[in-house]
Order: C-alpha cells, then sequence, then structure tokens
C-alpha cells in the first residue's frame, strides 16, 4: 500500500477543501493518506485581521515527515503567479533532504488556487514542479483522460500541470464540483502510480 502525503498551506479554506479532495481520491485508490499543513507565518493578530481560517483539521508537517512517504501532493495558493511564502519557507528548509537525496525518485504532484481566472495557476503550478523536481520527484499532473478539463459550459479551474480552484476575489466562491472531481482524479492517479512504483 503506497503511503502518501497531502501537504498544504490555506489562507482561507479553498486549498483546505482541495487537499480533502485530493486525499479522498488517493484514499480511493488503496493508499494510504496523511493530509498534513505547514506551519503559518503570518503573526496571528494580522491573521486573524485579514480573517485567515486559522483553525484546521490538519496537523502541522514538520520538513523531517517528508521522506516518509511514498508519494507527496502539495498544495498552495497563489500570491501572485508564484507559491505563498509559507509553502516557501516550509520547502526551503527541506535542504537536509536534498541533500541526501531523501526524496529522488518518489513521486510529487501540485494543485492550487488562484483568485481569477488567469491569475497565475499555470505558473505556480511550475513553482512548485520546479521544487519537486529539485528534490528528484517524479511528477504526475493532471492528464486530459480527466473529461472535465474539456468542459466549456462553466468557468472553471483545471490544468494537465495538477488541479486548480479559483477562488473569486473577494474568497466568496468555493470549489466547484468539477474542480473537486479534478483533484480527486489527481490523488488517485498520484496513488497508483506510487502503487506502481513501491507496491
Amino acid at each position: 500500500m503506497a503511503k502518501v502525503l497531502v501537504l498544504y498551506y490555506s489562507s482561507y479554506g479553498h486549498i483546505e477543501k482541495m487537499a480533502e479532495a485530493v486525499a479522498e481520491g488517493a484514499r480511493g485508490a488503496g493508499a494510504q493518506v496523511d493530509i498534513k499543513r505547514v506551519p503559518e507565518t503570518v503573526p496571528e493578530e494580522i491573521a486573524r485581521g485579514a480573517h485567515f481560517k486559522l483553525e484546521q483539521a490538519a496537523p502541522v508537517a514538520a520538513v523531517a515527515d517528508l521522506e516518509n512517504y511514498d508519494a507527496i501532493i502539495i498544495g498552495t495558493g497563489t500570491r501572485f503567479g508564484r507559491i505563498s511564502s509559507q509553502m516557501a519557507s516550509f520547502l526551503d528548509q527541506a535542504g537536509g533532504l536534498w541533500m541526501r537525496g531523501a526524496l529522488n525518485g518518489k513521486v510529487g504532484s501540485a494543485f492550487v488556487s488562484t483568485a481569477s481566472q488567469h491569475g497565475g495557476q499555470e505558473t505556480t503550478l511550475f513553482s512548485l514542479i520546479t521544487n519537486l523536481l529539485h528534490f528528484g520527484m517524479t511528477i504526475v499532473g493532471l492528464p486530459y483522460s480527466f473529461q472535465g478539463q474539456l468542459t466549456l459550459n462553466e468557468v472553471t479551474g483545471g490544468s494537465p500541470y495538477g488541479a486548480t480552484t479559483l477562488a473569486g476575489g473577494d474568497g466568496s466562491r468555493q470549489p466547484s464540483a468539477n474542480e473537486l472531481d479534478g483533484a480527486r482524479f489527481q490523488g488517485a492517479l498520484v496513488a497508483q502510480t506510487a502503487a506502481k512504483l513501491f507496491g
């Protein structure tokens, strides 16, 4: 049974919801799955003032946790077309794992959220994928075999590089059924790939 970590950062709960869908897909494909979040770096008073969702069920991850999994699926919101500083800070602390090659050959994947349709979803995915490649990981995206990517009858996230969602400028839009289906599909595909490599 493949061990999968869904690691995320979510200011307002959109990526948290996507992480749960990714985990659901991976579990449905037979993997053992943990969901963890990276530490918040914004001072609590400022975070509360900005209405961050500070109460989240997932435990906070430690960098040392990463090498205990066959696959790691990373999600974050976008900040000006790149990954959030919270996720960047966490990954920047993984130099020791990189030096030892502790993640070489493991499966890596990414999912993100933006406020708008063209808010940098793919550049943020590539920011994450670049990190994963530097760690020596085998990348799994969200292929067009997920037919929801081809829909033209609604505004929706989704990219061949990973599942995505749109939050809206005020954060009021929640992940759609199609976006959550994409996240589940990606989670299942990562779990299936890890099982082939490590099963």
